[in-house]
């Protein structure tokens, strides 16, 4: 009886385990990443992004103001090797053809 109630016990809190866990990795990304391009333009503001974003043409400097690492690409479909941004920093980002993923 009592090893009916451990396994039980195990049962569940692994259960609860692995739903707390894939509701953190489901959450939505919050915050911005704001890509400045010149002096003569205003800020590119993404708004809680989601999946790949390709860049302006003109972009020259990303900021990560979201809740996670954003991941900077060379090329604008997310393929090439990138560069982490993490919350709170930012990166250059080489002008062109670049992306990004949140």
């Amino acid at each position: 009886m009592r090893r009916t109630r451990i396994a039980l016990l195990a049962a569940v809190s692994a259960l609860l385990a692995v739903s707390a866990a894939s509701g953190t990795a489901a959450a939505a990304e919050e915050g911005d990443v704001v890509v400045f391009r010149t002096e003569l333009s205003p800020l590119t503001v993404y708004h809680d992004p989601q999946g790949c974003q390709k860049l302006p043409l003109d972009a020259h400097v990303l900021t990560n103001r979201t809740d996670k690492p954003v991941t900077v690409y060379a090329d604008p479909f997310c393929l090439t090797p990138g560069l982490v941004v993490q919350p709170g920093y930012g990166s250059h980002v080489a002008p062109g053809s670049g992306s990004f993923s949140a």
